[in-house]
């Protein structure tokens, strides 16, 4: 690999980003960090969600998990679609009815501060497990790529990746990352593209003839039937369907750039146009995933970790420009998701904690505090990273990645009990009730795998979503009016 060339490209890369930002923040103020001044296309705004919900994990994993489990991951990903519907149809009309710029502000008016505080909390929780292991993850490949005579530590790699994410969001936020999105999901898609259309040229492969060896393998297989399986096809499209949900309709980083849309109507065809560029986007990877496969098993390549596939391929076998859109790609599928968290994070502290839009302070000191905040989060990030590589334990990024996941049931659980119950909750039992649950999930999810050999999988989220909800009914009281 030409780490040198692939080297240019990234810092050409980061400079276009930070030319998009510069015209991007131009007389950005804080409404804009926040919501972007509500004048972004929606077509914008779809086409670059695709790149905050494939993070680089995804692009890496995606493709390699056909080795072993076929194209079981597309019940999931209609399932997602599924989700979307219910986002567009339920949840976005609450959160324009309410104007709301956290959309953690709904749990404060339907269920009151506790539940406000613990919603605010548990997002935060999952947002910064879950995306510092991302960015960890990714931050470790790219260091792979600097040659070893220049002896960088790792913690500078980590730096350098998260000050490039503050420098090209502090100032826009919303306003700057809608646009840069659109730039990363571009590139996410070209790599897969490219890798495809190499390996079919050096298999000698049509469009047709990819698309029959591919038809003709085990691996196209959509439906896993074995019901112990904890991806069973029925399994894996109802946690498709309440994982977007959770990780999208109740997440602050998803749900402010369809809030930055001027109206409801464009906020809900932005969101049916993402869940079906994210159907298409899906399937491609693990159409990738297929062809890699055919490609490895061709060439005798050995492969002892289905994660490595795409980058040992893409690196070693395909030539220069693949292994440069390869890299690429990743950076692409990874920038989003962090600047995401990173903006929406700051945005939940700024608004559900300091309650900064309440403040009667000047713009100028909303904005100092806005920028302190943000820096402090990138801080954070930078801390977690460290600990990861430090810790050098798979067992530790596992439990941080399962950590993330058992948060977003509770969020789950107020939202729908809020929608579907006319219930005055006790408020103060909400913060016990929400901790409680996740709690049973994982005794549950022992022991049905110690005696009944049952996996959960991802429907583990429904369950724990259920147990905050049973948990609230039994923590309040009818009312007549809410």
């Amino acid at each position: 690999m030409h780490n040198s060339l692939i080297l240019t490209a990234l810092v050409v890369y980061t400079a276009l980003l930070f030319v998009i930002s510069h015209f991007s923040s131009r007389k950005a103020d804080n409404r804009s960090f926040y919501r972007g001044d509500k004048k972004t296309p929606w077509p914008i705004i779809a086409y670059g969600m695709l790149g905050t919900s494939v993070s680089g994990v995804t692009f890496i994993s995606v493709p390699g998990n056909v080795l072993h489990t076929n194209f079981y991951y597309m019940p999931l990903v209609l399932g997602f679609f599924a989700g979307y519907l219910v986002i567009s149809t339920v949840l976005l009309p609450l959160y324009y009815k309410m104007n709301l710029i956290s959309i953690y502000g709904y749990l404060e008016k339907r269920l009151g501060k506790k539940s406000y505080s613990t919603g605010a909390v548990f997002f935060m929780i999952s947002r910064i497990l879950g995306a510092t292991v991302r960015v960890f993850l990714i931050v470790l490949v790219l260091h792979t790529l600097i040659p070893g005579r220049l002896q960088v530590p790792f913690l500078a790699t980590a730096v350098l990746f998260m000050l490039v994410i503050f420098l090209y969001t502090y100032k826009g936020g919303v306003k700057t990352i809608v646009w840069t999105d659109t730039m990363q999901t571009t590139f996410t898609i070209l790599a897969v593209v490219l890798t495809v259309v190499a390996i079919c040229s050096q298999m000698g492969w049509s469009f047709g003839g990819m698309t029959s060896a591919v038809l003709k393998s085990d691996y196209s297989q959509w439906l896993n039937k074995d019901i112990g399986s904890s991806s069973h096809y029925v399994k894996q499209f109802l946690s498709g369907m309440f994982l977007t949900i959770a990780t999208v309709g109740l997440d602050q980083g998803m749900m402010q750039k369809n809030l930055s849309l001027n109206t409801i109507r464009n906020a809900q065809k932005n969101m049916f146009s993402t869940s079906i560029i994210l159907v298409v986007a899906n399937f491609m990877f693990v159409w990738l995933g297929a062809v890699l496969v055919l490609f490895v098993q061709s060439k005798g390549i050995s492969i002892a970790d289905s994660d490595g596939m795409f980058g040992i391929v893409a690196n070693e076998y395909l030539g220069t420009a693949v292994a440069v859109f390869f890299v690429i790609g990743l950076i692409s599928s990874s920038f989003p998701s962090a600047a995401g968290a990173i903006t929406a994070l700051t945005t939940s502290f700024c608004i559900d904690f300091l309650k900064l839009d309440k403040k009667d302070y000047t713009d100028q000191k909303k904005k100092r505090i806005r920028y302190m905040i943000h820096l402090a989060y990138t801080v954070l990030f930078v801390i977690m990273i460290m600990i990861f590589h430090v810790s050098k334990s798979q067992a530790v990024i596992d439990l941080v990645y399962k950590m993330a996941g058992y948060t977003y049931g509770p969020l789950l659980g107020l939202f729908f009990f809020g929608i579907l119950t006319k219930r005055k909750v006790r408020d103060k039992a909400v913060p016990y009730i929400a901790v409680a649950a996740p709690v049973l999930c994982w005794a549950l999810e022992k022991f049905s795998m110690a005696v009944f050999d049952f996996g959960f999988g991802f429907t583990l989220l429904i369950v724990n979503g259920i147990f905050t909800f049973i948990g609230l009914c039994l923590f309040s009281k009818k009312q007549q009016h809410i």
